[in-house]
């Protein structure tokens, strides 16, 4: 036996699991596809490529976690962290400034363990460690329109198959800075969907090598223009702590899937309209939308690709300069099949067509195994709920797409998610027990534009005060006057559907958390899954996913949107765990697009279940 960070693993498992070393060598040799004697040998001596590559991932991910564990009781941790220890963060007990009712826990923890830092290590705040994520990204529907709608039946379906997160906070409007904020957890003041190259001037200057022009390949059919100069003077290209650098710093990978690209084009454009691919119109059956009793669409009606299906607005690492100066950008940047305009796309005369173009390498990805460590999947502006104009004729008579508008893209929207969720699950990725494995269905926003249209570190009440901080050579924090028109940004759109399915038979299904979330917990949450962050190093967490209520109050002067917070748990970022306990009294705060009728909710849930546990 090798002493490997493999082996060691081994013996952690047994531990956390109350097995035995045959079981929990044969589960991790299951989990990385290697025989169990590889799992013991030397790494780097393995001959086979694939079980090579494997083992050394996943040594380099043990050991960060090892590391991790160490620094914990060197560092004398208390056990739980802060954010996970049931009822609330009891390190803002007595803190100036922090809500009463949400400041009653007390603490109660003692110094960690050996063994509890190693078990610690893989479940960061609480939040499990997961091998994939893949995150289905919708768009612009309020919880109001989606819940218990029979024009989504399948997405309502997976909603009660999975867990769900019922107060769910979009931090932007529109798309762009949702987008932007799921990226890195704030979205810089950007408050439109204007182009990334926008305003980007001085130390905001477009570095990408070669430019972006006409010159380039993928660029010469493009509506993308070098130049970009708005009334607003808001910088749309960004330079700030991300996930996709993150990832790839800690030895990870990350994928985005978008549908319906022009093959040939550059990713950093939008796709244009290409008369030589076209498809049939959509028809549904009776009884297949919303209980519809004649078929709607037209077999006959033909339908150009048109432009704009793909949009670089709805791509979360597009805004970050330091993701598209990646070296691993195009490789990371990859197609979505399952589009209407599939079949014909290789037809395509916008660009030319790369020889062995493969419109669905997220199919591709999929059966190899191939796919990042977090995945986003980004329909197209049909597939995902947005809405575009698309058009064609029948018999010489000019008519529009039966589902690419109205409430009948929802319906449209339900049956491409039903199709993803179906694709992932029939994968080896997700029917391989020991792989751990979620998806995600989400919407950028809601409809909601006042009153309690986002939460935890929002703008709050769309103050004209605030401004991102910059962390000091001491140690200190201080307002960062360089970014323009902050205040306009992080202002958030409503509550929309979040529901998460996983692959583990032994996970807590059919459960709900009413905490209130945003982006930027998410953004928090993922960094816990994935061991981006240190819980007690608030500079790890990147932007204003650090917001906590205690990072707050300590920096209150610096953070003067917060001042005289009426509700500084709804106010303030924490992570996905249903840690926090409702107080008996507390009503929950709802935004205006949440499902009409609904009584907000008043004390704590039924149960406080962690609805990303691994079992039960």
């Amino acid at each position: 036996i090798v002493i490997s960070p493999l082996s060691s693993d081994l013996q952690r498992l047994m531990e956390a699991n109350g097995s035995d070393y045959p079981t929990e060598k044969q589960n991790l040799a299951t989990r990385l596809s290697v025989t169990p004697a590889q799992v013991v040998s030397d790494a780097n001596a393995v001959t086979d490529a694939a079980a090579k590559k494997a083992m050394l991932t996943e040594s380099n991910a043990l050991g960060n976690r090892f590391a991790y564990a160490i620094s914990k009781l060197d560092r004398g941790d208390l056990y739980p962290d802060a954010l996970a220890f049931p009822g609330g963060d009891p390190e803002i007990k007595g803190l100036s400034g922090v809500t009463s009712a949400t400041a009653a826990v007390t603490d109660t923890r003692k110094a960690i363990t050996f063994q509890q830092s190693q078990q610690a290590a893989f479940e960061i705040e609480g939040v499990p460690r997961y091998d994939q994520i893949f995150i289905v990204m919708l768009e612009n529907k309020g919880t109001n329109t989606i819940l218990n709608s029979p024009l989504a039946p399948k997405i309502n379906g997976y909603l009660k198959e999975g867990n769900q997160f019922t107060s769910y906070f979009a931090t932007g409007n529109p798309s762009e800075p949702n987008y932007t904020a799921l990226g890195g957890a704030d979205d810089f003041g950007i408050s439109d969907d204007s182009p990334w190259n926008c305003d980007a001037s001085g130390a905001n200057a477009v570095k990408d090598l070669p430019l972006p022009d006409k010159t380039q390949p993928g660029l010469a059919s493009s509506p993308f223009n070098p130049t970009c100069t708005q009334p607003a003077a808001i910088n749309h290209n960004v330079t700030a702590p991300n996930l996709f650098n993150a990832l790839t710093s800690a030895g990870m990978s990350w994928r985005t899937y978008s549908e319906s690209m022009n093959p040939g084009q550059d990713f950093r454009t939008d796709s244009v309209a290409d008369a030589a691919v076209s498809a049939a119109d959509r028809v549904y059956a009776p009884g297949t939308l919303n209980g519809n009793t004649t078929a709607i669409g037209n077999a006959a009606l033909s339908l150009p690709m048109p432009a704009g299906l793909y949009k670089t607005k709805h791509h979360p690492g597009m805004a970050y300069q330091n993701v598209r100066s990646a070296p691993e950008f195009k490789f990371s940047n990859r197609t979505l099949g399952g589009g209407q305009w599939d079949a014909s796309l290789l037809k395509s005369s916008a660009y030319a067509v790369p020889a062995g173009y493969d419109v669905d390498q997220f199919g591709s990805d999929l059966a190899s195994g191939n796919v990042g460590n977090i995945n986003f999947i980004m329909p197209d502006q049909c597939d995902d709920m947005h809405s575009i104009n698309v058009s064609g004729k029948a018999g010489g008579v000019t008519a529009t797409a039966s589902d690419c508008s109205g409430s009948n893209i929802i319906t449209r929207g339900d049956n491409y998610v039903d199709a993803l969720v179906k694709k992932i699950k029939a994968s080896k990725l997700w029917s391989n027990p020991q792989k751990k494995v979620a998806i995600v269905i989400m919407f950028d926003e809601g409809s909601a534009t006042a009153g309690f249209n986002s939460c935890c570190g929002w703008n709050t009440a769309n103050s004209t005060v605030a401004k991102p901080l910059k962390r000091n050579a001491d140690g200190t924090w201080s307002p960062d006057t360089s970014v323009v028109n902050y205040t306009k940004g992080n202002r958030g759109h409503g509550e929309s559907i979040y529901g998460v399915l996983t692959n583990q038979a032994d996970a807590p299904k059919g459960q709900s958390d009413s905490d209130a979330y945003s982006h930027f917990s998410f953004v928090r949450t993922l960094q816990d899954m994935f061991q981006l962050a240190d819980p007690k190093v608030d500079a790890s967490y990147m932007n204003r996913s650090k917001y906590s209520e205690r990072f707050i109050a300590q920096n209150i002067l610096n953070l003067p949107e917060y001042a005289g917070s009426a509700d500084t748990h709804f106010d303030a970022v924490r992570p996905m765990n249903h840690a926090y306990v409702i107080p008996a009294s507390y009503v929950q705060k709802q935004s205006s697009d949440i499902a009409a009728g609904t009584q907000a909710q008043v004390g704590p849930d039924a149960t406080q279940v962690n609805l990303w546990a691994l079992k039960k």
